[in-house]
């Protein structure tokens, strides 16, 4: 049985060439920390290390390698992000499109910090005056997720962005489902913090991440994690500089070289051709949603203002026990569920059932796009 992999919102196959590689060569050629030693290949390995922040600059238009933050994925970013910047008292605004990477660091602080859900259409749309509608005296940050890994609706972040600017609000934004498929540009986004993570759009290895940070909100965080850092080591409280007071401890340095490779890829490739095939896909596998019976195609039928994820409701079938067939008896490799975003499934009329989620990348084919429809459109029709 051949296997399509329709799964790239939770995580990205294949990885982008030379990832793999990368790493291997770190642990058998390389294998040291970095920033403890003072010998050769520490400084090799650190080489690489900064070389891979300054990839990530190029990527998000930011002009600041050392306020580039490595942690091991956007969950722990936007944690940190969260909860250092956040203090009793603060109001904070969300989309209900938002990921519980946000609305669980979020409900921890119920009680000292208070927050506003701007609600969106069906579509996942945001009005922006909505948001503007909601804005307190005591609003201390905007916090919102680039497209929906539901039904990869884009939000309008720019006029969000200038909104925060207008007010003294700063703003943090979610990148988990647009970076490396999309431009992220931190300047025009008007962003204090953007969150990302290796291993989906960017197409490098699980168990890397990160965030890039302004100096005034970095200055305003208190740090959730205190440690090693290899640096000011006659002091016995953490470092107040960049990037030391958010990296204590050892980075995932295997994952630095593969999320190096990727970006390399990602950067040479151009994300503006990522988009273009990205987008060609998408029209091609919704245009052959449309005439299917027995299934609801969840958010907006074309790939303008859309990511490649699709959403599908099964009308006459269980959405779960569908993924399960799609697997088992095509090699339809899909996601079922809520997707850890129960707010977002309400906001779209799918909770607490759910859909079943296919998401591409610019490797996956058109045949395979085909292949897929035909497969839904025998099961749409049936019932289990």
């Amino acid at each position: 049985m051949n296997h399509v992999y329709l799964d790239n919102g939770a995580t990205s196959y294949p990885k982008a060439p030379g990832v793999a590689e990368n790493i291997s060569n770190y642990i058998l050629n390389i294998g040291t920390n970095v920033g403890r030693g003072a010998y050769s290949l520490s400084y090799k390995a650190e080489n690489v290390v900064y070389e891979t922040r300054e990839l990530i600059c190029e990527l998000f238009n930011f002009n600041k390698p050392e306020n580039v933050i490595f942690t091991k994925n956007i969950t722990e970013s936007m944690n940190v992000l969260i909860k250092g910047l956040l203090k009793a008292g603060d109001h904070v605004i969300v989309s209900s499109m938002e990921h519980n990477s946000v609305m669980r660091p979020l409900n921890s602080l119920r009680g000292k910090v208070t927050y506003t859900k701007v609600q969106c259409n069906k579509l996942g749309e945001l009005d922006v005056e909505d948001v503007r509608g909601s804005i307190k005296y005591n609003t201390k940050a905007i916090i919102m997720s680039h497209a929906s890994n539901v039904c990869g609706t884009i939000l309008n972040l720019e006029k969000v962005g200038q909104l925060c600017k207008e007010h003294d609000i700063f703003f943090i934004i979610d990148s988990a489902q647009t970076a490396g498929s999309l431009d992220v540009d931190y300047l025009s986004l008007h962003a204090d913090a953007i969150g990302f993570t290796g291993h989906k759009g960017l197409l490098g290895p699980q168990g890397i991440g990160g965030f890039i940070i302004g100096d005034k909100m970095a200055r305003e965080m208190s740090t959730l994690i205190e440690g090693g850092t290899g640096s000011l080591s006659t002091a016995e409280i953490q470092p107040e500089y960049m990037p030391d007071k958010f990296e204590a401890g050892t980075l995932n340095i295997p994952g630095i070289y593969g999320l190096n490779a990727a970006l390399k890829y990602l950067l040479n490739y151009d994300i503006k051709n990522i988009r273009e095939k990205e987008a060609y896909l998408t029209d091609q596998f919704l245009e052959g949603l449309f005439n299917i019976e027995g299934i609801e195609l969840i958010g907006k039928k074309i790939s303008d203002g859309r990511t490649g994820i699709i959403s599908v409701n099964f009308l006459n079938n269980d959405n779960g026990l569908v993924a399960h067939r799609l697997s088992k008896e095509y090699g339809i490799m899909s996601r079922s569920g809520l997707h850890c975003a129960p707010s977002a499934h309400k906001t779209l009329g799918t909770f607490p059932k759910g859909t079943v989620r296919f998401s591409i990348s610019h490797f996956t084919t058109p045949k395979e796009i085909d292949f897929a429809i035909d497969c839904i459109a025998k099961i749409g029709v049936g019932k289990n």
